[in-house]
């Protein structure tokens, strides 16, 4: 399996990542998460990104379902090692707002290595930007988990070029660790937003890119094409945002794409993420054996120069 340094950590990685949102939302029970992870991991892959506030937004959930479902089964593993665990802080956990002050994120690192039933996090993400909190005070807070060996690196995601190049800037002038992954959202159709400020960023800095809403909340998996098929998966209600000319239109330049390499639709959009520059490996989620089958295509995928600029073209 092919692996890829993660920015400058020194962490290598697989070039596809499985996304932890869904357990806890669409895949709660605990025979079912530990099939799929080890399926994953036995393909050879071994990066797993959740956060603490997955998945709070399901009725009776608080937060933190993802977390204890990810760690049960990390309990049951002799390769901790060779995993790379990532998740995140930072979200509304209850205080009603988006939180990275210190005393947050103290408390909520050890609330996550309780959950995961683990000594360190792999990669600790600032989930939100939280502009009520001085930057300093944040990156403090993760210089004390690094040096405290609970943390190994540190990422942003859904964080602005502004606000990221100043996050760098003051690492750089005091000497805090820095934000070594970005994790934004980047697929076929949201291209501008990361391509616009954020990517020349990262390749000036080095960030490792780990996109999330790779396929666009399952649309660039062709499964929703008319409106009638929203009711399909609970997700399937995020689709609709791009259901118009220009997502048609995209789709249309993926079913070619997939019938020349006799693939799913799915695998080609993580080829073509995977291909972009800084891109480390896309985040992706699964909720049976046969779509993660799937989706793994994508990743050992070399998509010639005529495909590449047929995407390209449908979705620029």
């Amino acid at each position: 399996m092919e692996k890829r340094l993660l920015g400058k950590t020194g962490i290598q990685v697989s070039p596809l990542i499985f996304g932890g949102n869904v357990f806890g939302w669409t895949v709660t029970r605990e025979s079912e998460v530990f099939s799929l992870l080890d399926l994953f991991a036995a393909e050879g892959f071994n990066m797993i990104d959740t956060a603490d506030s997955y998945s709070r937004w399901v009725p009776g959930n608080k937060g933190g379902e993802s977390e204890q479902l990810i760690g049960k089964w990390l309990k049951g593993r002799k390769d901790r090692q060779s995993l790379v665990i990532a998740t995140k802080v930072g979200s509304d956990m209850g205080q009603g707002k988006k939180d990275l002050s210190r005393k947050h994120i103290i408390h909520s690192a050890d609330e996550s290595l309780q959950r995961l039933q683990t000594e360190y996090i792999d990669l600790y993400q600032a989930h939100y930007d939280d502009p009520s909190t001085p930057i300093e005070e944040t990156l403090e807070a993760f210089q004390i988990l690094i040096k405290s060996g609970k943390v190994r690196a540190i990422g942003a995601s859904n964080f602005s070029a502004e606000r990221l190049e100043k996050a760098l800037e003051l690492s750089s002038i005091h000497g805090y660790p820095r934000y070594e992954s970005l994790q934004p959202e980047y697929n076929l159709y949201s291209r501008q937003t990361f391509e616009t400020g954020l990517l020349p960023l990262c390749l000036e800095k080095n960030l490792g890119v780990i996109p999330y809403y790779s396929l666009a909340g399952g649309f660039l998996s062709g499964k929703f094409r008319t409106e009638a098929d929203l009711s399909k998966t609970p997700r399937g209600k995020g689709a609709l945002q791009y259901m118009n000319e220009r997502g048609m239109k995209i789709l249309d330049a993926l079913d070619k794409v997939a019938e020349e390499y006799s693939v799913s639709q799915a695998a080609i959009a993580l080829a073509w993420l995977i291909s972009r520059p800084t891109i480390v490996a896309p985040i992706a989620s699964s909720t049976s054996a046969d779509q993660l089958k799937g989706l793994i295509q994508g990743a050992s995928l070399k998509l010639n120069a005529h495909a590449m600029n047929m995407l390209d073209q449908a979705s620029s």
